[in-house]
Formats: structure tokens, C-alpha cells, sequence
């Protein structure tokens, strides 16, 4: 069985994150066994200082033990996932060079894969039921106020709503954001990656 510890920065992708990565894994590996651990949640600013990444990293390693790997999946909000990705694997390796380690950053909120893939989910959760295709979803600023606009009459509650969504959101138009597309392919290779533990 593979476990699979993450790290994550909101209160909504504690509670979303295990229901995408079964959903994902369902898909990629449907015969494999998978051990979704609860998600650490850990601030964003955080998250990023010297010492917070590698002590969070290696509570994840612990949780995953042997054989298990580490996701990590944040928010990019207004930096590039192209520059701080890197970055912040190059630290969680050095951290933990022992666990497969896969890290995300969604450009630039959760919230812009549910636009990527807003037909999917019109008329659930309070969403309009005839809803427009959103264009470049992750070039939308503020894609939690984007998406609220797209609810009227109730409010968007990332506790609630989030794993909601995630569990109903079509997962290939959501491939569509880049970002949830390199999800995609890093959950699909630690799920398929020779050498995992089964």
C-alpha cells in the first residue's frame, strides 16, 4: 500500500486534497492500494521560511514512512510555480532525500481548477446553472471572489464547498489549468513509479 502524506496551506484542501488524490489515483492506478494520510496544514509565509519547510517535510517523511512519498500542494498567489517549485524540492530533498517528494503549486489559487472546469460542477453548490466558460482561468486574479460571483444568494465556504467541489469536479477539463495537469502527472508517477511499495 502506498501512503501519501501532504502538505497543504488551507483549511478548505485539508478536508479536498484526500478526495482528489483518491479520485486521481482511482483513475491512474484503479487496482492499486493508497493510504491518503490526513493533510498537515501549515500557513503559506510559513510554510516557506528556512527551517519550517524541512521540519514539516520531515513530519510528512515520518507519517509516510518507508516507501510512502510527500506531496506538497500551496497556493503560487503571486509568484511563479515555475521558479518556486524548483526551489522548495530542492530543500524538501535535501530535507528528506529518502521519500518520493512531488511539489505543487496551483496557479494561482484551488479555486482556479473549479473555473477550469466550471461547466462540470453549474448547478451544484449553489452555482449557477448556466455558467460561461472561463478563459485562463489561472490568469484570473482573485479566483475565490470569481468563483463566490458565480454562486448568487450564497456564500463560497472553503470548508464546505471545496472538498464538495473536488468531489464532483470533471478531471480531465480541470487538466485543462496547467497547474492541475502537473498534479496530475506527479500523483500518476508516484502511483506507477517502479520500486513503490504495494
Amino acid at each position: 500500500m502506498l501512503r501519501v502524506a501532504s502538505i497543504v496551506e488551507g483549511h478548505g484542501e485539508v478536508k479536498a486534497v484526500p478526495i482528489l488524490l483518491r479520485r486521481i489515483a482511482e483513475r491512474v492506478a484503479p487496482a492499486r492500494a493508497i493510504d491518503v494520510l490526513p493533510p498537515i496544514r501549515v500557513r503559506r509565509q510559513r510554510f516557506l521560511k528556512r527551517g519550517e519547510l524541512e521540519r514539516n517535510v520531515e513530519l510528512a517523511a515520518r507519517r509516510a514512512g518507508p516507501g510512502g512519498c510527500v506531496l506538497i500542494l500551496i497556493d503560487a498567489e503571486g509568484d511563479c510555480p515555475a521558479e518556486l517549485a524548483p526551489e522548495i524540492l530542492r530543500r524538501a530533498r535535501v530535507a528528506r532525500s529518502d521519500r518520493a517528494i512531488r511539489v505543487v503549486l496551483a496557479k494561482t489559487e484551488y479555486e482556479a481548477w473549479f473555473l477550469a472546469a466550471v461547466e462540470s460542477i453549474a448547478g451544484m453548490r449553489g452555482i449557477a446553472e448556466s455558467v460561461e466558460p472561463q478563459r485562463e482561468p489561472e490568469s484570473i486574479r482573485g479566483a475565490k471572489e470569481r468563483l463566490r460571483g458565480l454562486m448568487p444568494g450564497q456564500p463560497y465556504s472553503e470548508t464546505i464547498d471545496q472538498p464538495a467541489l473536488t468531489a464532483i469536479l470533471d478531471l480531465d477539463a480541470a487538466r485543462a489549468a496547467p497547474s492541475f495537469d502537473k498534479l496530475w502527472r506527479d500523483v500518476s508517477s508516484l502511483l506507477t513509479e517502479p520500486g513503490r511499495s504495494t
